[in-house]
C-alpha cells in the first residue's frame, strides 16, 4: 500500500479537508493513475453531506477523473505509462451476469462497485472505495478508458459523468436525423445533452423555465428553445418531439413535458429529484409514449462516446478550480451559480497532508 493526498469529509456535516489515504499497490491487472483533473458532480454533494442514504466515512467524492498512467500490473498490455487515461463512475462489476457480459456494467445484477462510497473488494475488510478528489487512484484495467489526446484534459472530465449519462439515453433511443429530441434543464447534464444531440444530426429543443437561458443554448447547439412557463409555446409544441432527455432534479411536472411528445415518444428520466414525479396514467396511454430512466454507461459504450466527442470536437463547458475552493465550489453549485461544470486543477492538491 502507498499514501497519498486527498480532500476528504469525516461526517455529513463536516467540510471537504486535506487528508491522507492509503491506496493498493497496483496488482497484475492494476494501473495507477496520477491525477491532473477531476470534475465535480451533484451527486458528490448529495454523497459528501448524507443526503443519499448509505453514505460512506471518510468520504472522498469524485468520479470524472483524468489522469496519466504510472505503475501497471504485469497483466496490463493496452496501456503504458504515461498514457492520458480516464476514470468515471464504475470501479469494478461482477463481469459474469448478462449485463456485465453485453458491456452494460453500470446495471450489473449483482451491483457495481462505485468510484468512490461502494465496497472496496480489492482493499478487502471494511474498507470502501475513494474517489478522484486525491493525488492517485488504482484501478483494474477493465475500467480504464483511453482520453484521446485530441480532447482537452481538463473539459474532457465531465465528459465521464455528465457526458455518458446524456449520450447514452440518446444513443438508444438513437436520436439523429429527422428527430427532433428535447433536452429539460440547461445545467451541467443539459449542456452536454444539447451538444450531443446537435452532433448526432438531430434538431434539438431546448425546454427550459429561463427565457434568458435561451442564447446561451443556442450557442451550444440547440436549434430552437421553448419556454415552459409560456402556455402558448407548450401548446404550440404539443406533439411535435420524438425524444425528451429531461436533467432536472428538482420537482417539476412530468406531464407537462409528456405532451410534448409524438405518438411513440420517449421522455426519459436522467435528473434524479428527491421525491417521486407523479405520472398520470392518461398522460402515456394515448400516444403510446414511454417514461423511462438511464443511468450513465458501460465501460464500451464510454469509450465510444469519448472518441465521437473527440472525432467531433465536444467537451463540456468548464470552470477551474483550485481544490482549496471545493467547499465554496458546493454551495455555488447548489444556487446554480456554475456553466456548467467545475474542475478541479489536481495540480493544486499538496503532495502530502498536514
Amino acid at each position: 500500500m502507498f499514501t497519498t493526498s486527498a480532500y476528504a469529509c469525516d461526517d455529513g456535516s463536516s467540510p471537504l479537508k486535506l487528508a491522507s489515504i492509503k491506496r493498493r499497490d497496483p496488482g497484475e491487472n492494476d494501473v495507477e493513475i496520477e491525477i491532473e483533473f477531476c470534475g465535480v458532480c451533484h451527486s458528490d454533494i448529495h454523497t459528501a453531506r448524507g443526503e443519499w442514504a448509505g453514505s460512506l466515512y471518510p468520504c472522498v467524492p469524485g468520479h470524472e477523473i483524468i489522469g496519466r498512467v504510472g505503475r501497471i500490473g504485469a497483466k496490463v498490455t493496452n496501456l503504458k505509462q504515461g498514457d492520458r487515461v480516464g476514470v468515471g463512475c464504475i470501479v469494478d462489476s461482477c463481469r459474469a451476469c448478462d449485463s456485465c457480459r453485453e458491456g452494460l456494467e453500470q446495471y450489473c445484477e449483482n451491483g457495481m462497485t462505485g468510484t468512490y462510497n461502494a465496497p472496496d473488494k480489492a482493499m478487502g475488510g471494511n474498507a470502501h472505495t475513494l474517489g478522484g478528489y486525491s493525488g492517485h487512484i488504482v484501478v483494474d484495467r477493465r475500467y480504464v478508458l483511453r482520453i484521446p489526446e485530441t480532447l482537452d484534459a481538463a473539459a474532457a472530465a465531465p465528459l465521464l459523468c455528465a457526458g455518458i449519462t446524456t449520450y447514452s439515453p440518446l444513443r438508444h433511443w438513437k436520436a439523429g436525423p429527422g428527430k427532433r429530441v428535447g433536452v429539460v434543464g440547461l445545467g451541467g447534464l443539459g449542456h452536454m445533452a444539447v451538444k450531443l444531440a446537435n452532433a448526432m444530426g438531430a434538431t434539438v429543443v431546448m425546454i427550459t423555465t429561463s427565457p434568458s437561458k435561451a442564447d446561451d443554448a443556442k450557442k451550444l447547439g440547440a436549434h430552437e428553445v421553448i419556454v415552459s412557463r409560456d402556455a402558448d409555446q407548450m401548446a404550440k409544441a404539443a406533439s411535435s418531439l420524438d425524444l425528451i432527455i429531461d436533467a432536472v432534479a428538482a420537482d417539476h411536472d412530468i406531464n407537462a413535458y409528456l405532451a410534448l411528445l409524438k405518438r411513440d415518444g420517449a421522455l426519459v428520466q436522467v435528473g434524479a429529484p428527491e421525491k417521486p414525479l407523479s405520472v398520470h396514467a392518461f398522460s402515456l396511454i394515448p400516444g403510446r409514449k414511454t417514461f423511462a430512466g438511464s443511468m450513465i454507461g458501460g465501460i464500451p459504450e464510454t469509450q465510444e462516446m469519448l472518441d465521437f466527442c473527440a472525432q467531433k470536437g465536444i467537451a463540456a463547458e468548464i470552470e477551474m478550480i483550485n481544490i482549496d475552493q471545493i467547499n465554496d465550489a458546493y454551495e455555488r453549485m447548489i444556487k446554480s451559480d456554475v456553466r456548467y461544470r467545475f474542475v478541479i486543477d489536481m495540480k493544486s492538491l499538496p503532495k502530502q497532508a498536514a
